[in-house]
């Protein structure tokens, strides 16, 4: 497997106005998210990276909401994402919007803030689709240095089975905005091919216990527990 974790820096935009389309972007992103932000509960929401402060959470049941990053005019607290100022299991949900698609380390991102949620915490990533016009664009080298085709693309399934050796459980993923200079992406194209969609949309929460059991420690106690019933039917 390609190893995530790549030396170069990223240059990440501090605003959605810094993307071509990015307006379009954010508008899409927040209506997809729109239906999901009055299931969230508890008290603190943090929203990590430029990117995800500028989207619209007002619907979200979660009051405080903290705006955290490197840089960027809606900042909150201005931290490394890498090592966030908050103590374990102290947050609620966390929004990672393209965030990941911005860092050099998405693995450790993602360890930091399983650090902080708590059991049973949200997480909502979106990103860009590398199977899309975006993704098309990525492999041309005129486009390679230009935004968004300079930052980083995965896949669902990639993302999934990160969050997975974390012990999330994937309640939701989607994709959707096909054309990018199209306000609605294309409303047709959108709902008949969702699959070539340039944005890319997972929401899951973090489970305390393993989401699959491990049949040899499923058997092994087994096992045990008939030994117990057997003595103890013995001695009776």
């Amino acid at each position: 497997m390609k190893p995530a974790q790549i030396t170069q820096p990223i240059v990440a935009p501090t605003s959605w106005d810094d993307l071509p389309y990015g307006d379009n972007y954010r508008r899409a992103l927040e209506a997809s998210l729109q239906p999901w932000w009055p299931k969230l509960f508890g008290f603190h929401l943090l929203k990590i990276g430029a990117l995800s402060a500028e989207l619209d959470t007002e619907s979200c049941a979660v009051s405080h909401q903290v705006n955290v990053g490197v840089e960027g005019g809606t900042l909150h607290v201005v931290a490394d994402p890498y090592q966030l100022p908050f103590a374990n299991k102290s947050t609620d949900a966390c929004l990672l919007a393209h965030t990941l698609s911005y860092t050099s380390d998405p693995h450790r991102l993602l360890r930091e803030v399983d650090r902080v949620l708590i059991d049973d915490g949200w997480l909502i990533i979106t990103t860009f689709n590398p199977v899309s016009l975006l993704g098309l664009g990525k492999i041309c080298p005129i486009l390679q240095s230009r935004q968004p085709y300079r930052s980083r693309m995965y896949t669902q399934m990639r993302l999934m089975d990160w969050l997975s050796v974390l012990n999330f459980e994937v309640l939701h993923r989607s994709r959707f905005q096909v054309l990018p200079w199209r306000r609605r992406g294309g409303r047709l194209l959108s709902e008949h091919l969702p699959a070539i969609g340039c944005l890319s949309v997972i929401v899951a929460r973090k489970r305390t216990f393993p989401l699959t059991l491990n049949p040899l420690k499923s058997k092994s106690l087994a096992a045990s527990l008939r030994r117990t019933v057997g003595a103890a039917s013995r001695s009776s």
